[in-house]
């Protein structure tokens, strides 16, 4: 037996030498993870040495049980100490490879803009929002019915050619104004009173050039109530207008035509280059087209869910490039779309 107890001595000492010699020269977290696991283990060699204590003597066994804690002991706190070293090591090396040259000159970060028509929309909005007016949006691709039909177009009218508008089938299309809108708006209010502008993306077939585009943007005004009178609307274009363009800023009205409206205007403003006295901006005339507007048509009324024998109303539609390209003194609505950076930061 003390035989066997000693046999047992030399092999505890051996297996602790052992394992502070490969501590020692372990290199990584998972060389030191495998000692670990080797020498600390459930399968490891002192465990079973450990599982052997029943065959030694009572007297020997407290000795041997105290040999095998010991050494298990300075074994797990050396691969504790050298697991420490090389986890600080490993993190150094990371620094070192992550490391950043603040030497290097920075890199500035471009801040965006607006988009000139987008500032345009949200002066438009806010100056109708000041007047009472709510904003009311839909659907860019629209039925037949409510982008003409609602609208009073005859079924002959030239703007429902597939020539002049992009149709998905018979029934449905790419909106060509914004009045679709306001179709809806009225079946969705009738018979309440109406006092709402419709901003969006509109969609023609037209050859792009300087002033044509297949897709633009518009801002729509419907008022319905009773005793709304067309000398309302003249007084709102009016305030608009000033508003836009400046407090000097007039207004005249030509007669037109519009199936939606009756009776219908165009809507000039006092060239804002020369004040009305004739340029070459204005040919001249001392007057720049702005917008149509006129009288809800009866028609219009009674589709929409309202009695023109009680309720009357008026409606304007201006084209937010057109205003954009006076406001701004530009001269090609390509611009627009072309995502020029150096034309885009002058609105900055």
């Amino acid at each position: 037996m003390a035989h066997t107890i000693e046999n047992i001595k030399d092999k505890i000492q051996k297996i602790k030498e052992n394992a502070l010699t490969k501590i020692e020269k372990a290199n990584n977290s998972k060389d030191i993870e495998d000692l670990r696991i080797e020498y600390l283990g459930k399968k490891s060699e002192l465990i079973n040495l450990s599982k052997q204590l029943g065959e030694i003597s009572k007297e020997e066994r407290p000795v041997i049980g105290a040999l095998i804690n010991e050494a298990k002991k300075i074994i797990e706190d050396s691969i504790e100490e050298k697991k420490k070293n090389i986890e600080q090591k490993e993190l150094n090396e990371k620094f070192y490879s992550e490391k950043i040259d603040i030497t290097l000159p920075g890199r500035i970060n471009k801040v965006g803009v607006k988009h000139p028509l987008r500032i345009l929309l949200e002066e438009i909005e806010d100056i109708f929002l000041g007047l009472g007016f709510t904003i009311e949006e839909g659907p860019e691709i629209d039925t037949e019915y409510y982008n003409f039909k609602a609208m009073n177009f005859e079924d002959d009218h030239p703007a429902r050619d597939a020539q002049d508008t992009f149709y998905i089938n018979k029934e449905i299309l790419f909106r060509t104004h914004t009045s679709p809108v306001q179709a809806r708006t009225m079946h969705k209010m009738k018979p309440n009173p109406i006092r709402v502008i419709c901003p969006g993306r509109v969609f023609r077939r037209d050859n792009i050039d300087a002033t044509h585009s297949v897709q633009f943007h518009q801002v729509e005004g419907l008022v319905v109530d009773k005793n709304v009178k067309f000398s309302d609307l003249i007084g709102i274009l009016q305030l608009f207008s000033q508003k836009m363009f400046g407090e000097g800023t007039k207004i005249r009205l030509r007669p037109s035509f519009f199936p939606f409206t009756e009776p219908s205007a165009e809507v000039d403003v006092s060239c804002i280059f020369c004040k009305g006295k004739g340029c070459p901006f204005c040919k001249h005339s001392g007057w720049l087209e702005i917008l149509g507007a006129g009288c809800v048509h009866p028609n219009v009324l009674r589709m929409g869910g309202y009695d023109p024998e009680i309720f009357s109303g008026w409606a304007f539609g201006m084209g937010v490039e057109r205003i954009a390209l006076l406001k701004y003194q530009i001269n090609d609505i390509r611009l627009f779309m072309e995502n020029d950076i150096r034309f885009l930061h002058q609105f900055k």
